[in-house]
C-alpha cells in the first residue's frame, strides 16, 4: 500500500473531525432527535426531541412549496393581501391532505422572501430582484402555518445565484454583484464559491437571521452544492490552497471540494443549535446516492456522523418499476447506512411525476404508486416520514387520482 497517497485523505478527515469536535464542544445541548429505527422500540421523549416538530405519532408528513408556487411575478394583484390569500389556500390544502410540515423556499437565487440584511428581495414577489413588495412574506407564512398547527422549514438554496439565466437581472444589492470574488460562473449559472470563506460566512449569516427573526421549526438545504459543470472553474482557488499547505500535505481536488461543503454544513448545524436548540437542520440530497459524489455532497458522512444534520431526506423520485433505478433499490442504499442516533431519515416522494410518462412510462402503470411507496416506508425501520415534491401535485388534474390514493392512506 502507498501510504503517501493516504496522507491527503487523512488530513481531510482530521480537518472534518476537528470541525465536528469544536461544534460538539461548544454545543453541550445538542438536541436528541428520534432515531429512524424507533418504529418498533419505545423511547423517552426529551424536551427538544424531533417528535415535537412533527405530528403526535412522530411521523414527518411534509411537502415542498417552491418559489414557483409562491410567485407573484405574473399576478395582476401583487399586494400583501393577494400573497396572504395565496398562501392561506396553500396551507389549508396541505392541512386538509393530512400533512404536518411545509418546506417553503425562502431563498431560491441568492435572494430572500423575507427582510434580510444580506440578500435582496426575490424577483418572484414583484418581477424585479431587490424591489420591496411592501410586506414581509416569511412573516405571513409563519403566521398562517402556526394558525393551522403546521410546522415550517425554511428551504434555502445555499450556493445558487442564477441558473439558466434565471433571474434575468440581479439587483445591485445582490451579494455577488457587490463582490464577484464570492462566486463562480459556469455555463449553467452563477454559484457562491464553496471554498470562499466570506461566501460561507454569508450563507451562515443568512441562516442566523432567519432563526433569530422568524418562528421557523427548521432550516433545509436542497441538492445544489458544487455545480455539475464546475470543471476547472475553481482551479485558481485550488492552487491557492495547494500553496498554503504544500503539495505533500494537500488533499486531492475532489476531497478538497467535499471538505469545503462539509465545513459549511458543520458551521450551519452549529449555528442553528447555538441559536435555538428546538430548530432542526436538514438536507435533501439526490435520491441516487452515488450521484451526490458528482456535486461533492458527502451524504454518507452526513448520515453516519454527528454534527452535520438532524435529518436527511433523499429525493427518491423513482417509480416502483423504473428500469434505471427503482424506488426500493434506492431506498435500500440509504437504509443500509449506519445512521447516527440523532439523524432522522425521511424520503422525498415524486408527486410531480404522478400521472406522467416519466421513468420510461412506468408512472402510467398504476395510479397507486405513491400509496404503495408510502406503505414501503412504513415497513422500513429506518425511515420516519416523507416529503412530497411539490405542492402543485396536490392540485394538478394529472396527478389527482394518484394523490387521492395517497391521501386515503394518510387518513
Amino acid at each position: 500500500m502507498n501510504f503517501k497517497k493516504l496522507i491527503p485523505i487523512t488530513l481531510s478527515m482530521i480537518i472534518l473531525i476537528a470541525v465536528i469536535a469544536v461544534s460538539a464542544g461548544n454545543n453541550t445541548s445538542t438536541p436528541t432527535v428520534k432515531t429512524q429505527s424507533n418504529k418498533n422500540v419505545s423511547s423517552d421523549k426529551t424536551e427538544n426531541s424531533d417528535s415535537e416538530i412533527q405530528s403526535d405519532d412522530g411521523e414527518m408528513r411534509g411537502i415542498w412549496v417552491s418559489y414557483m408556487e409562491l410567485s407573484m411575478e405574473n399576478e395582476s394583484d401583487k399586494s400583501e393581501n393577494s400573497f396572504r390569500n395565496k398562501f392561506e389556500k396553500i396551507a389549508e390544502n396541505c392541512r386538509g391532505f393530512g400533512l404536518n410540515t411545509l418546506i417553503v423556499q425562502v431563498r431560491p437565487f441568492g435572494d430572500a422572501l423575507y427582510k434580510s440584511n444580506y440578500y435582496p428581495m426575490s424577483h418572484i414577489l414583484t418581477g424585479t430582484q431587490g424591489k420591496n413588495p411592501g410586506y414581509d412574506p416569511l412573516k405571513i407564512i409563519c403566521e398562517i402555518c402556526k394558525s393551522k398547527s403546521l410546522k415550517i422549514h425554511a428551504w434555502i438554496n445555499p450556493y445558487r445565484v442564477t441558473t439558466n439565466k434565471t433571474p434575468s437581472k440581479l439587483s445591485d444589492s445582490n451579494p455577488y454583484i457587490k463582490d464577484k470574488s464570492l462566486g463562480i460562473e459556469t455555463d449553467s449559472g452563477i454559484y457562491l464559491d464553496p471554498s470562499n470563506e466570506n461566501a460561507r460566512k454569508l450563507i451562515v449569516n443568512g441562516v442566523e437571521e432567519i432563526i433569530k427573526n422568524y418562528d421557523v421549526d427548521g432550516i433545509q438545504f436542497d441538492d445544489y452544492f458544487y455545480p455539475t459543470d464546475i470543471e476547472n472553474k475553481d482551479k485558481p482557488q485550488y492552487e491557492s490552497y495547494l500553496e498554503s499547505v504544500g503539495n505533500g500535505n494537500s488533499m486531492s481536488i475532489d476531497n478538497w471540494r467535499k471538505a469545503n461543503v462539509n465545513m459549511l454544513i458543520c458551521e450551519v448545524y452549529r449555528k442553528v443549535h447555538d441559536l435555538k436548540n428546538n430548530v432542526v437542520f436538514g438536507i435533501s440530497p439526490q435520491g441516487n446516492i452515488n450521484n451526490n459524489d458528482e456535486i461533492y455532497a458527502d451524504v454518507k458522512s452526513w448520515c453516519t456522523c454527528r454534527g452535520f444534520v438532524d435529518y436527511i431526506c433523499p429525493q427518491i423520485y423513482f417509480s416502483l418499476e423504473n428500469p434505471r433505478l427503482t424506488f426500493e433499490d434506492s431506498l435500500a442504499s440509504w437504509s443500509e447506512l449506519d445512521f447516527a442516533d440523532n439523524v432522522n431519515l425521511y424520503v422525498g416522494l415524486a408527486g410531480y411525476k404522478a400521472g406522467t410518462d416519466d421513468d420510461e412510462g412506468t408512472w402510467l402503470d398504476s395510479d397507486n404508486i405513491l400509496a404503495e411507496e408510502y406503505e414501503i416506508l412504513n415497513d422500513n425501520d429506518k425511515t420516519n416520514g416523507f416529503m412530497i415534491y411539490s405542492y402543485a401535485s396536490l392540485i394538478d388534474s394529472i396527478s389527482r387520482k394518484e394523490m387521492q390514493n395517497l391521501k386515503n392512506k394518510l387518513h
